[in-house]
């Protein structure tokens, strides 16, 4: 039993919209999303990597800075991300200049050296996330917060869900930012027209992987028709459901998708996913499985599009003021 549940049980959160406002430039989900990508620079970070193995044989890079603190921040990036994105350094940073040390770890095949198995990594992938909390245990942190981005979050969100009241004492909770609750759906949203910017993106960069793996796993991958993929219901149909054990894409979805794991949360977790996110349906706002929950709390700004909450000409973004704010007010950490 997680040692918060006792002081907190009784604290129901509340769904809320958020003062969040995008500069006026920035005109919609899209701007949003795409302009911090592509200008935003919070600072490099001195990285001290480790590597560690997994149970099945294989490894993860984990990317720490260390500052003395006995309480850490765990980071998990998104699809195709690694540590050195932006809103990973901006985070760090952040949680930092707060008296936190951090890990900025990467998911396999993203710490620029492919993996040894024949499997990647995807949005339920919560082993490894173990792994990683199971290393960080054995450094005797005495407060571990997870904090995720997108497909991070999906992890997050999954993980403590998956967990509940079995999770090891140190986790005090989780912030997801822009996660895709639902993946069949946002799979179909992302196959609309506005959309295909973002999935060719996706697309390009995993179809480069899965042709990496067929080099080193020749027998196993076939790569005759990958150039035709154009939706992720049939990358995942054809590579990621059989490469992972699942009977097809909707078999992955179902096992996937982060919201269908919020009930069994039992630590305060903050997800936050803005109304103008690009990527996402209707099914990525869990109003209905918000309003009673005693440990989850939904903020949907209007706006902030997909991993965006920029604040241009300030330090920090606005995500990264609100995690330290959730950490603070509700989890109770100064």
């Amino acid at each position: 039993m997680n040692a918060y549940l006792s002081d907190q049980s009784t604290t129901v959160p509340t769904i809320n919209k958020s003062n969040f406002q995008a500069p006026y430039w920035l005109i919609n989900g899209h701007w949003e999303t795409v302009l911090p990508a592509l200008i935003r620079n919070p600072g490099k970070l001195n990285y001290t990597r480790e590597r560690i193995s997994t149970p099945d044989g294989d490894f993860l890079d984990l990317d720490f800075v260390f500052r003395g603190n006995r309480r850490i921040a765990v980071l998990a990036h998104g699809l195709e991300g690694h540590s050195d994105k932006y809103y990973m350094r901006g985070m760090a940073h952040k949680f930092l200049s707060n008296e936190w040390d951090t890990l900025c770890w990467n998911c396999r095949s993203c710490s620029e050296e492919i993996n040894l198995l024949p499997k990647l990594y995807h949005h339920g992938a919560t082993e490894d996330l173990d792994t990683v909390i199971h290393h960080i245990r054995s450094k005797k942190y005495e407060q571990v917060l997870l904090i995720g981005f997108s497909l991070g979050g999906s992890l997050v969100v999954k993980y403590l869900g998956e967990n509940g009241s079995d999770l090891s004492d140190e986790i005090i909770g989780g912030i997801a930012f822009s996660i895709p609750c639902q993946l069949g759906s946002c799979a179909k949203k992302l196959s609309e027209p506005q959309n295909k910017f973002y999935l060719r993106r996706f697309l390009k960069k995993l179809k480069h992987k899965i042709k990496t793996k067929a080099r080193q796993f020749p027998d196993l991958f076939n790569l005759d028709g990958l150039e035709s993929i154009r939706s992720f219901y049939e990358f995942d149909t054809r590579y990621t459901a059989p490469l992972h054990g699942f009977e097809n894409a909707g078999d992955f979805y179902r096992y996937a998708s982060a919201g269908n794991y919020i009930e069994g949360i039992t630590v305060p977790v903050l997800l936050v996913n803005s109304i103008n996110d690009p990527m996402f349906p209707d099914d990525c706002y869990p109003f209905d499985k918000a309003v009673n929950h005693t440990h989850f709390y939904l903020e949907t700004p209007a706006e902030g599009g997909h991993l965006g909450f920029w604040r241009p000409g300030q330090k920090y973004s606005w995500a990264e003021e609100r995690a330290v704010q959730f950490v603070n007010q509700i989890i109770g950490i100064p």
